[in-house]
Order: structure tokens, then C-alpha cells, then sequence
């Protein structure tokens, strides 16, 4: 491989190459013809049936002038046998998650949030108890696993998605004994619940501490500064200022901004822990002593409720000891 980027995990390989000409896209052939002679050479047959190919476009609106024009569609395809020819799929599944052509995870969390409706409707046909105890057992354990694989990665910014997923976890939870005609805010605090917003924040936090205690591998390059009274900050990322106004959006909802943000977002005293069961169980403990009131139909909260926006406000901010670290919501 001379010009483009590989990546294997198990049985999944990429090829990934920014194509900005014709010859960017010879190169990428190229490549992909050394793969598969590479696999023919060492027995490891490819399934040539079962490649897929994704083009992630940063300007969408000269890629729909462009594709009027003759031949263009000749620029997008790819051969990897006789007769057995590539073409741009709009959404392809990549060790489990959905991936979309335009960066967007709405898809994703639609798909994982109906599964997880049909796994909690088969759940709850199946057992008839009520009880709290065993339905939570059987909510943690069936249904709220489908909901978080993966999730920093795909960790949703937009309200629409944040309301979907929130939406499964409120109606599973309005089954539980006594817990009909308690509000959704309410009711998290009285089976000890987080949202799955939480959740989620709490775990990019976990990988970022993870990844700063060399825990796992920093494959985005997260840096990380020591201040005597601030304790491990991460670096934010700067954008680019040219940038339009949809990859700005992007950046800002990636793991290598929203990361950096929310371990920065911590209190002192947490992001100094070295010992992982500490630091879980310390990180738990201070999320819960925080307002849950995740965006649901039909409410609209005081704000986002991201720690982000927690930090900010005056009421909560005296949880953090008094620091005067603020980040924007």
C-alpha cells in the first residue's frame, strides 16, 4: 500500500484516500489491487462479493452539480474482479454501527432504538412480573446495551436523536410497578437511573481517561496538559476558521472536541485519580449528585442537559469546589 490509508480489525479491512483528482482515484485502484494479490499470495481469499465502498463528501452541493455532468460515474467506481465493479453506497454497517456518506448518525440511532423497542416488547410479553428489581435487571441487561454500543463514537448532538433514544428507555420504565404516572425526570432519580444522555458523557469521559492513563490506544492524537491547580486538561482542537458551516457542526460533535471538553468539564479532584475503579465509581457518584433532565417529547428542559451545561449553571457550579473553568454548551 503506497498512497492510502489501511486499517483491519479481526476479518474487517478499509481502504480509506482522500481523492481530490484523477489520479487520486488510479492510486486508490492501485491499492486495491495490491490487497487482493496480497490475499491471494497468503491464502486468504477476499469475498469480493461483500466489499463495499463509501464516499464522505465535504462540499454535498458542487457533488450534486458534479454528478450531472457525463462520465462523472465512471470517476466513482472501483474494480476489485472481472466484471465485479464498486459504486458509492449511501450507508453501509461497520462492525456494528451504521455509518451514513454524510457524517449524519440519525440513521443509526433510529435503527438501535428500534431494535431495542422490539427487544424490550419481547421482554416484556415474556415476563409478567413488574417488579422493579427484575425489570431493571432485565432493562440493563437486554435492552439498554443495544442503545450504547459504540456510543462514543456516535454520541448524537442533535435534539431529534437525543429524544429518540430517551423515548426508549421512558416507555420501558413507565411499565415498572408505581411508576406510571411519575414523570420521566422523577422517575430516574427514584429507580437510580441516569439518562442515556448521561450515560453516554459519562462514558467518553472514561475513555478519555483511559486513554490518558495509556489504557487503550490514542489513535486521534489526544493531547493532554498537567496544571498545578487544574489538575490533567485535554487539548481542544482548533477548526478550521474557512470551514462551512455543516463540517463545523461536525467537528463540534466529534469525539476528539466533545472528549476534551467534557474531561476539562470535570472537577479537579477526578481527573488526578490513577486507579480505574476509583476513578469509575468517584465519576458516578459526582454525575448523580447533578440534575438529569434529558430533552424528551413533549418538555423542553432549561438547557441541554450535558455536563457542559451543568458547569455553567450557577445553581449546580458549586459542585465543582469552586473552580471557574467554563465551556459552552
Amino acid at each position: 500500500i503506497n498512497d492510502s490509508i489501511i486499517r483491519c480489525f479481526a476479518d474487517d479491512t478499509r481502504v480509506c484516500k482522500s481523492i481530490t483528482c484523477e489520479n487520486d482515484v488510479s492510486a486508490l485502484q492501485s491499492d486495491l489491487n495490491s490487497v487482493m494479490q496480497w490475499s491471494e499470495h497468503n491464502n486468504m481469499a477476499l469475498h469480493k462479493d461483500k466489499f463495499e465502498y463509501m464516499c464522505h463528501r465535504l462540499n454535498r452541493k458542487n457533488t450534486l452539480e458534479l454528478a450531472e455532468l457525463p462520465f462523472i460515474a465512471e470517476l466513482h467506481q472501483y474494480s476489485v474482479a472481472e466484471g465485479n465493479s464498486l459504486t458509492p453506497v449511501g450507508q453501509l454497517r461497520d462492525l456494528g454501527v451504521l455509518v451514513s456518506d454524510d457524517l449524519s448518525w440519525t440513521p443509526h440511532i433510529k435503527s438501535i432504538a428500534n431494535k431495542a423497542r422490539q427487544k424490550a416488547a419481547w421482554v416484556l410479553s415474556i415476563f409478567q412480573t413488574r417488579s422493579p428489581v427484575i425489570m431493571l435487571t432485565l432493562y440493563k441487561s437486554m435492552v439498554r446495551c443495544l442503545l450504547e454500543y459504540c456510543c462514543p463514537l456516535w454520541h448524537p448532538s442533535k435534539i431529534s436523536d437525543i429524544q429518540e433514544l430517551e423515548s426508549v428507555q421512558k416507555a420501558f420504565t413507565a411499565r415498572i410497578s408505581g411508576m406510571c404516572d411519575i414523570h420521566y425526570w422523577d422517575r430516574l432519580q427514584r429507580l437510580s437511573l441516569m439518562s442515556l444522555q448521561r450515560r453516554r458523557e459519562r462514558f467518553i469521559i472514561l475513555h478519555m481517561w483511559k486513554i490518558l492513563n495509556t489504557r487503550t490506544s490514542n489513535d486521534i492524537n489526544v493531547q493532554f496538559v498537567s496544571r498545578p491547580r487544574l489538575g490533567n486538561l485535554a487539548i481542544v482542537p482548533s477548526a478550521c476558521r474557512f470551514s462551512s458551516v455543516a463540517n463545523r457542526s461536525l467537528y463540534e460533535s466529534s469525539f476528539s472536541v466533545i472528549g476534551p471538553k467534557l474531561w476539562n468539564a470535570m472537577p479537579y479532584h477526578l481527573n488526578i485519580i490513577r486507579d480505574q475503579e476509583l476513578f469509575k465509581s468517584q465519576l458516578t457518584r459526582f454525575l448523580l449528585s447533578l440534575p438529569d433532565t434529558p430533552p424528551i417529547r413533549g418538555n423542553s428542559p432549561k438547557n441541554t442537559n450535558s455536563l457542559l451545561c451543568w458547569r455553567k449553571d450557577r445553581e449546580t457550579s458549586t459542585l465543582w469546589g469552586g473552580q471557574t473553568r467554563w465551556w459552552p454548551c
